[in-house]
């Protein structure tokens, strides 16, 4: 599987070197929005996580290959442009084979406008793998487009039993899976985020679009 990691998940209470040999790549959460009205064992004041550089450094030492997300949150078109700035400034550094969006919540009246002002902002600094990460009801709901970018990740649990239990439901051309938020692998002993490669896509094909470096 492919993990997703953020400050919740504490650098203290993994073993890396366990945990590496257990996944294939991973997803670090790298800006948590504009919502960290104040700070917490996960998150800085200014929306960085606390966690992110740890966890890269550590995955990326091991050969894991490394992606980031930034949990999307602004409420107008000038705060996204300025948290995707931030978000690239902490990441570059790292080479993030892909940076995602993770869109989950409406914090301004069009969450469409906003999503593409973030994306534009990366795409106008050099990124070339952008992918946004969202519910299909979600993006029913609010007309969130996919149009402009490069891959496309949703979330569907079943029962969320730990386990992948059945492809979702969706006519939506989407690259990867995060199919229980209750997984459990060696090497980390609290429940984890596991996704795979979608089913209707070549498997090999599509891991080397999303972690081999660009």
């Amino acid at each position: 599987p492919i993990v997703d990691l953020s400050g919740w998940q504490l650098p203290s209470e993994i073993d890396y070197d366990t945990l590496s040999t257990n996944i294939s790549g991973a997803i670090i959460r790298v800006h948590s929005g504009a919502q960290a009205k104040k700070e917490n064992v996960a998150t800085h004041l200014n929306g960085l996580d606390k966690s992110f550089a740890t966890h890269i450094q550590e995955f990326q030492k091991r050969g894991i290959p490394v992606a980031v997300y930034a949990y999307i949150a602004a409420g107008n078109i000038k705060e996204m442009e300025k948290e995707a700035e931030s978000f690239y400034k902490a990441s570059s550094k790292y080479k993030p084979t892909f940076y995602w969006l993770d869109v989950e919540e409406k914090t301004m009246p069009d969450m469409n406008a906003g999503v593409e002002a973030f994306r534009a902002k990366l795409e106008s600094l050099g990124v070339k793998n952008i992918g946004i990460y969202i519910g299909v009801y979600f993006m029913k709901e609010h007309s969130v487009s996919t149009d402009n970018f490069t891959a496309v990740w949703i979330p569907t649990y079943g029962t969320d039993s730990g386990y992948f239990e059945s492809t979702p439901v969706t006519d939506l051309d989407y690259d990867l899976h995060q199919y229980t938020s209750k997984g459990r692998l060696v090497g980390f002993d609290h429940h984890l985020d596991l996704n795979m490669i979608s089913l209707n896509k070549n498997k090999e094909e599509t891991f080397r679009k999303l972690f081999l470096k660009p």
